[in-house]
């Protein structure tokens, strides 16, 4: 492949519908600054739910095509325009409008913005970072916002529903090293092991969640993070301690809540909203420092959690029925695996 060329697993729209494949494409040059003012040769990537909405047309998530999937890339600098970074810094970019708005990380090379890039903390690696991924900031910046807002450890057991997803299966991790005592909700029987390797306490089958509409019921969470929403999400608000707060980080049973005011004036009950997408700088770096803090080496918990490895040539079949049924753990993405361990 020549050397102003990228792979990348582009999205098109053809005949009505979403065709995304592996191609060669132009590489963005040094002057092309409207797509970012510096140019990452990638080492990973990751899978997550808005990727494969985005990829199979099951979501509206690209607003212009053709563009590049993936909404997560770690690798190298290796130009930049910006005085903040040079060639060899490590660099890490989740969400921020990849794969969205932008070209996304299932690339070789990536343009990006300066201003997007988190420089990679000590004790993480590149893999490691792309293991943590979009699903594992949402999920920091869950428990950061929970904390903010109250929460701390011996304040009661924080719920976390969709455990075994990429977000909940991390929540869970991050949660119970920061000493909480997480409650694992999940449809899955099978995946109780699983669940408390990464720390949970207790597992809730989520055939045992009440079918109820009543405004309260009796208190008996400090937290929840719900993957859900809907009336799973509508059970846990009415179920939180006063003062509580439940933080909703996806819809993957369906958008809709019906609730009532009653928790929240009565009980203050906090109900944040998690956008991992449209961050402030300054808290995307205070996140990563936190997950480097409770995830990164010696660990070996992140390994746990990665349910298979991919390389770009694998991605065309890569998202066979991932919004269809229940994924487990993180999907990761080999691009250039001589920069895994930067």
């Amino acid at each position: 492949m020549a050397q102003d060329t990228s792979l990348a697993y582009r999205c098109h729209a053809e005949d009505g519908r979403i065709a995304a494949r592996l191609e060669p494409v132009a590489r963005p040059g040094q002057a092309d600054l409207a797509a970012g003012e510096v140019l990452l040769r990638a080492a990973w990537s990751g899978l997550n739910y808005k990727d494969a909405l985005a990829v199979t047309g099951a979501g509206k998530i690209m607003r212009r095509l053709p563009l590049t999937a993936g909404i997560d890339v770690a690798g190298v600098v290796e130009a930049s325009a910006d005085a903040r970074f040079r060639a060899g810094d490590a660099a890490i970019v989740v969400g921020c409008g990849l794969g969205e708005e932008f070209d996304g990380g299932l690339a070789d090379h990536v343009r990006v913005r300066g201003d997007w890039i988190v420089r990679l903390p000590a004790g993480l690696s590149l893999q490691d970072a792309m293991i943590i991924g979009t699903a594992g900031f949402t999920a920091g910046l869950a428990v950061t916002r929970m904390e903010d807002n109250g929460l701390a450890p011996g304040g009661g057991p924080v719920a976390v529903t969709g455990a075994t997803g990429g977000v909940g299966s991390l929540a869970i991790a991050l949660l119970a090293r920061r000493g909480y005592r997480v409650t694992a909700l999940t449809g899955k029987p099978d995946a109780a092991d699983y669940l408390r390797s990464l720390g949970a306490a207790s597992i809730l089958p989520a055939a045992d969640v009440p079918a109820s509409s009543r405004p309260l019921e009796t208190a008996q969470w400090a937290g929840a993070i719900d993957n859900l929403g809907g009336p799973t999400l509508a059970w846990l608000i009415a179920t939180t301690e006063p003062r509580g707060s439940v933080a909703s980080v996806g819809l993957a049973a369906t958008h809709t809540l019906a609730t009532t005011v009653m928790p929240f004036i009565l009980r203050g009950v906090n109900l944040l909203g998690i956008n991992s997408t449209y961050c402030p700088a300054a808290l995307r770096d205070r996140v990563w420092a936190e997950l480097a803090r409770h995830l990164g080496t010696p660990s070996p918990l992140l390994e746990t959690i990665v349910h298979r490895t991919v390389g770009l040539a694998d991605l065309p079949g890569a998202f066979a029925g991932y919004t269809t049924r229940p994924t487990t753990g993180r999907t990761l993405v080999r691009i250039s695996g001589a920069l895994g361990r930067a």
